[in-house]
């Protein structure tokens, strides 16, 4: 049994490592090793399962990293031509939209960060510029749902510190909520970018400018030889010291943003900033031999080893820097050959971790010592789907817009109902107050007839 077992694992190794190492042009193979590697990723979905959540993956997964991965799913979908998952990521995605269709649901107002929403957002705007099937009710339209997002976000523009950006957190009591981050930030400019080219409404435009503008203002942008983005800044400091860790998913919002942005404006800074950007990338690629340049999270793990410091969400990050390369590959051509290469090389390593686990197929998370590195998990699987699946992206039509057969409907005021009111923090009234008080006394009386009682 050991022996068929072995020999069964073998066969996935095999079947993954041809898709992407022995011939990154043949699509049959590619489509195989996706289809493995998508399988491997619903592993760990809970909402089929009795007891489980629509839409949400197990334990110690969050309520963001099922927005990263439904948003995973959906490029698979699109770029494989195989949709045995549509059925799933169009409930999950309308599942979780939330009292007020803007992805701010009330089982997640405990924790739910900016960037948490922001990451459904993504999904649901590649649902509409890749056509996906609409829902029925308009509500639930993925360009509204996506312009909710960008509603609600916008409108927690913060100006009584550092003059402008987003916190981290949307409530005042998360830990994080005295941060203004560069994922917030540049998911708002992201957002504002692809919503801009979808809809042909530039007002989008000065949202991107104007966050582009505060982000490289209080230095979470460099300028210059290279163009790195930084983590994040303190808003009880006026944002004058900046945490300098660079991630992949910052350095890809910031780099496929300025994409859509001359992809629809053809404004020559757009275009500037986009090459500047995927100039400064290379600090994520290992330079193994002249002819491989493969990803790695350069801030959590090491290239030469299978070390790493990476907590669940950094375990991710490679996943959507992946992805957004790929967009930029196809909205600015002449970037095609590098990213193309870039993700040859990294596709080709990612293959050859996807071989651990009983099915064989379970992928890892260093990509740089040809083998699996005994890792497993949510964020490894997406790791290798988005890398493997953007080899397609020049098969497939780019994103479409409004003009071009995008037919979801919009709605620019989704989302306003709620605006003002989700970060605000508690108001207690005179009647409440007095509630309160009444309650705190009961407690008190309570806790202290407890402790007598303990006493005696």
């Amino acid at each position: 049994m050991r022996l068929l077992l072995l020999a069964v694992a073998w066969a996935s190794y095999a079947s993954i490592a041809s898709a992407v190492w022995l011939d990154t042009n043949n699509e049959t193979t590619i489509l195989e090793a996706t289809s493995q590697v998508a399988e491997g990723l619903l592993n760990y979905y809970q909402g089929n399962t009795y007891g489980g959540t629509i839409g949400m993956f197990t334990w110690p997964y969050y309520w963001w990293h099922a927005g990263g991965a439904f948003g995973s799913l959906l490029d698979y979908s699109y770029y494989t031509d195989d949709h045995k998952y549509d059925d799933l990521i169009k409930q999950a995605l309308t599942y979780q939209v939330g009292e007020h269709y803007n992805y701010v649901p009330l089982n997640q107002s405990t924790t739910e960060g900016n960037d948490d929403q922001a990451f459904w957002g993504f999904a649901v705007m590649s649902a509409a510029e890749h056509n996906f099937t609409n829902p029925e009710d308009p509500k639930l339209a993925w360009l509204a749902l996506a312009q909710a997002v960008f509603n609600t976000m916008s409108s927690r523009w913060d100006m009584d510190h550092c003059n402008g950006g987003l916190r981290w957190q949307i409530f005042q009591w998360n830990s994080g909520y005295d941060y203004k981050n560069s994922v917030s930030n540049g998911a708002l400019f992201h957002m504002s970018a692809r919503l801009a080219r979808y809809t042909g409404n530039d007002s989008y435009v000065d949202w991107a400018e104007k966050v582009f503008d505060w982000m490289y203002g209080v230095n979470l942008l460099t300028e210059g030889e290279e163009w790195f983005v930084y983590d994040g800044t303190h808003a009880p400091d006026n944002c004058s010291n900046v945490t300098k860790w660079q991630w992949t998913y910052n350095q890809g919002l910031m780099l496929a943003g300025c994409a859509y942005l001359w992809n629809y404006t053809e404004d020559e800074k757009w275009h500037n900033r986009t090459l500047n950007f995927l100039h400064s990338a290379r600090v994520f690629f290992y330079k193994k031999s002249e002819d491989a340049h493969i990803m790695y999270e350069a801030a959590c793990q090491s290239p030469t080893s299978d070390s790493y410091s990476c907590n669940q969400d950094q375990r991710s990050f490679k996943a959507y820097f992946s992805r957004f390369l790929g967009l930029t590959s196809i909205l600015v051509p002449e970037t095609y050959d590098q990213i193309r290469r870039w993700l040859v090389d990294s596709a080709n390593a990612a293959a050859y971790s996807c071989s651990g686990g009983s099915d064989g197929h379970t992928c890892g998370l260093s990509w740089t010592n040809g083998s699996w590195d005994g890792t497993y998990g949510l964020g490894e699987q997406m790791n290798a789907l988005e890398v493997m699946q953007n080899l397609l992206v020049k098969d497939r039509a780019p994103p479409l817009t409004a003009d071009t057969g995008g037919t979801s409907i919009g709605n620019p005021a989704a989302g306003y109902a709620a605006a003002k009111t989700d970060a605000e923090p508690l108001d207690l009234h005179a009647k409440d107050k007095a509630g309160a008080s009444i309650i705190t006394a009961i407690v008190g009386v309570a806790i202290i007839g407890t402790a007598t009682w303990l006493v005696i």
